[in-house]
């Protein structure tokens, strides 16, 4: 429901100080503790596995991440081109998704991060980005080849509060912005659909080391700059009392439709995760997450506007209704302490007015572009539903050989089928513009599979 996350939040603040462990030494007083240190979350999706730090250093801590992968899709598209993934984007041939190298500044409580993002991401990102085109100056080059860039303060209070502006890979639900730190490689519709960075400042509480509150004042909806001039905010609460458990929740709102800022958008993220097994046997570990969004756009259509008018629920013809409606859940099992671990799972989603589904690149048609092919009209109606396994190999901390087998399925005709969706001779004209004797091979279905090489020190 929404508003539970934020009136959870405040009441967890409140009780801060009972929560905190004491220190007996000081007659009761809260000892100061990094957050989140009192056990081992290796295991969360979503969460680096490291224990050890080989680049960490008294005032810089290095950094180097690399995500290689092969895809295949059975469909075996002529142009090698994929459809509504954001971590991977062309098949039958091997890609560099992410070279990832800075790392972390630190001294006397100013803090500093940077990473750089060269590889299919340094495009695949900034593509589902329109509000570049809004205003001068070039955003999405200016920006592509960062994937994080902050500076910011930490503050000695309770058990620590940050202070950060810049780009911030601050996500929603359970999966991260790099593929290591994830269980599986092609995450459901949720994590591929909703915010991966944002630009903007990020104040992060620890009342105490087991809670976090974080609030944000951002541009916009996984986005560089802002659609309408006017901001979005929006909370997260992580919750974490014990070593098996993780409860994470989110709301935003703001007015992400372009040239539209009478249009408002609502978002609710809910998400649990639990261990559930742990011994020193064949199975060392075993683990799911559910994950729920709901989320909604309302209002718009006054002269002058581009966007129609939506409503949330409930709407007609006049005011077509437009919500975001999906679940994902998976289950994953470690095997001989922790070398091998197999994880299961999928989900779907419902979006009667596409306000979320990320554009099929068609004669490369991009978020700014569009494309009269696949349209994103409130009333364009949008189910999908997918499913995967992912086997993991990890000899160390720092490296993972991954396998996945991934079937996804939309109602309508979305992912690239055998012709591809490239004209002749390439892309042509306008982006995402008609081509006459050219149309795109769309499918209802796909099928493929990922071999992944994912490096982290």
């Amino acid at each position: 429901m929404v508003g539970t996350p934020v009136i959870f939040a405040f009441a967890l603040l409140l009780a801060a100080p009972a929560l905190a462990d004491a220190d007996p030494s000081d007659g009761g007083t809260p000892a100061p503790a990094d957050p989140f240190s009192f056990a081992d979350f290796t295991w969360l999706n979503g969460n680096s596995r490291q224990t050890e730090f080989p680049l960490d250093g008294k005032v810089f801590s290095g950094e180097v991440t690399v995500d290689a992968n092969y895809t295949y899709s059975f469909e075996r598209p002529q142009d090698h081109s994929l459809t509504g993934s954001s971590v991977s984007a062309r098949t039958n041939e091997i890609e560099l998704t992410d070279l990832g190298v800075g790392g972390d500044f630190h001294y006397k409580n100013v803090r500093g991060r940077v990473m750089t993002q060269f590889g299919v991401y340094a495009t695949l990102q900034p593509r589902s980005d329109a509000t570049p085109s809004r205003g001068q100056y070039d955003l999405a080059s200016a920006y592509r080849y960062l994937s994080e860039a902050s500076g910011g303060y930490h503050f000695d209070v309770w058990n620590g509060i940050n202070f950060d502006v810049g780009i911030l890979t601050s996500y929603i639900g359970t999966s991260s912005y790099y593929n290591y730190e994830n269980w599986v490689y092609q995450s459901s519709y949720i994590s591929a659909n909703t915010p991966w960075y944002f630009n903007g400042a990020r104040l992060q509480l620890f009342p105490t080391d087991r809670l976090k509150l974080e609030l944000w004042i951002v541009d916009g909806w996984q986005s560089f700059g802002t659609a309408n001039g006017v901001p979005g905010v929006g909370v997260q609460v992580v919750w974490r009392p014990t070593g098996w458990f993780s409860f994470s929740s989110a709301e935003y709102i703001g007015a992400d439709t372009l040239n539209t800022p009478s249009r408002v958008r609502l978002h609710d993220d809910t998400a649990i995760q639990i261990k559930y097994y742990e011994a020193d046997t064949l199975l060392s570990r075993a683990a799911f997450s559910i994950t729920a969004d709901l989320g909604c756009e309302t209002g718009g259509g006054k002269p002058g506007e581009a966007g129609a008018k939506v409503s949330c629920f409930g709407g007609d013809s006049s005011a077509p209704t437009q919500y975001f409606a999906a679940f994902m859940a998976y289950h994953r099992a470690w095997f001989l302490e922790g070398k091998f671990a197999l994880t299961v799972g999928g989900g779907a989603m419902t979006n009667p007015g596409r306000y979320l589904v990320l554009l099929p690149p068609i004669n490369g048609a991009t978020a700014t572009s569009g494309t009269p092919y696949f349209t994103l009209n409130p009333s364009d109606k949008f189910m999908a539903w997918d499913g995967s396994i992912t086997f993991d190999w990890m000899p160390s901390q720092f490296i993972t050989f991954r396998v996945e087998a991934n079937h996804r399925a939309a109602s309508v005709p979305y992912f690239t089928g055998r012709n591809g969706v490239t004209p002749a001779g390439g892309n042509q004209g306008t982006p995402g513009g008609v081509v006459p004797g050219f149309v795109p091979d769309l499918v209802k279905s796909e099928n493929r599979f990922e071999l992944a090489l994912l490096v982290r020190l």
